[in-house]
């Protein structure tokens, strides 16, 4: 973190760029769309699901809404950013605004169907022609044998101290909280800091290398190091910042010898659940798909169809392989991936956040991923994949 008297002289001489971040950053604070769009009763809609043998679909309910979204929307745009004067950095805050605003609106309508898909393809977007091509790649590969680091013997107790474990590495606090209300296995939240572990569920042990590579060596750096920036924005996460945080997380996993085919075909299958969305279909005609004609099992297909459908059409998924794609890519260029982890940013706007480094309003990273120093993957189809990804 910049030192206070530096920092006094960087918020005198750019005082617009720094109260309209301050702004944004309250008002941000409020809207962690994940915290909203994960449903309330999934085990017991699952349980239902099944016993229906697929056919009647889950009436998911979701956690009430803790600010006015018309308020929220109305501060948005009150913000004076005509007082910018650097041309690149004000066009920057209106489409973080507009950004937050779509978020807004997902976060409005979840729960109402197609209202909340259409606000989800605003900020997620839907897959590509190539991004489904690439998908159906992967699937086409013949699964690998079952290792005994496959096999889910581990607990959520377990699981704690093996990241807090894992994190010792890391020169930051680990907070890790439990939670029976999440999709995921385990996930960060950004607003609270915390290391989310999915309570009643096994984990294997290749799924601890992956989550911690993935959670911990990524979402938690990018984290820390957002916070450490004299700009909230890194911390609060930058428009379409999801695609190459999810990308670099992949691709942590990848670099530390944890990324598995399976795991690449979990990535495919979220991109065809995310495409079958805007083909109209209902969550057993997903579940179908995924389950009965790709042959997966049906608690994983259930998983894949449920984080496809929450909410009324959730398309965030889509984005793991595309943005592993972009990453991958990026690192057979020999690229540093420094930029990226400076908080919660986006291959988008590297060129600002260059020229954000080059005025000061910037900081050099306190923390890196440490599976990046080296690449600990031996699967060779692994590589004979990533590299023929369109």
């Amino acid at each position: 973190m910049i030192q206070s008297p530096k920092l006094n002289e960087l918020q005198r001489e750019y005082a617009d760029i720094f109260e309209i971040d301050a702004n944004l950053d309250r008002l941000v604070k409020k809207i962690e769309l994940l915290s909203y769009v994960n449903p309330l009763n999934i085990e017991k809609e699952k349980h239902q699901f099944f016993a229906s043998k697929y056919s009647i679909d889950p009436e998911f309910r979701y956690p009430k809404l803790k600010f006015s979204p018309y308020k929220l929307h109305r501060m948005f745009f009150s913000q004076r950013l005509e007082r910018i004067e650097d041309e690149q950095i004000r066009t920057m805050y209106k489409e973080i605004i507009y950004y937050y605003s779509n978020m807004v609106q997902c976060i409005e309508t979840i729960g109402k169907k197609k209202k909340f898909h259409y606000n989800s393809l605003r900020v997620y977007g839907s897959p590509t022609e190539k991004d489904v091509e690439n998908a159906r790649f992967i699937l086409h590969y013949t699964d690998e044998p079952i290792s005994g680091d496959m096999e889910k013997i581990f607990t959520a107790e377990e699981a704690k101290a093996y990241f807090e474990d894992f994190a010792e590495q890391y020169d930051f606090p680990l907070n890790i909280k439990f939670s029976t209300h999440i999709a995921a296995e385990a996930m960060v939240s950004n607003a609270s800091q915390s290391l989310l572990i999915k309570r009643n569920v096994k984990f294997s042990k290749n799924q601890l290398l992956t989550l911690a590579n993935h959670e911990i060596g990524v979402h938690l750096v990018t984290t820390y190091n957002g916070q450490q920036q004299p700009l909230k924005i890194f911390s609060n996460g930058f428009p379409k910042n999801v695609e190459t945080q999810e990308g670099l997380a992949v691709f942590s996993e990848y670099m530390s010898g944890a990324l598995t085919l399976k795991r690449l075909k979990e990535l495919a299958y979220r991109v065809l659940a995310s495409d079958s969305l805007i083909k109209g279909y209902t969550f057993s005609d997903t579940f179908d798909l995924i389950h009965n004609q790709y042959k997966l099992n049906r608690n994983d297909a259930f998983t894949i169809t449920l984080r496809a459908h929450r909410g009324g059409g959730f398309t965030k998924d889509r984005l793991y392989l595309s943005g592993l794609r972009k990453i991958y890519k990026r690192y057979l260029q020999e690229e540093s991936m420094e930029p990226l982890l400076s908080g919660k940013v986006s291959l988008d706007y590297e060129q600002a956040i260059q020229k954000l480094h080059k005025i000061g309003l910037a900081e050099k990273n306190q923390f890196t991923n440490l599976a990046y120093l080296q690449n600990l993957n031996s699967n060779k189809t692994l590589d004979f994949i990533l590299n023929n990804l369109k």
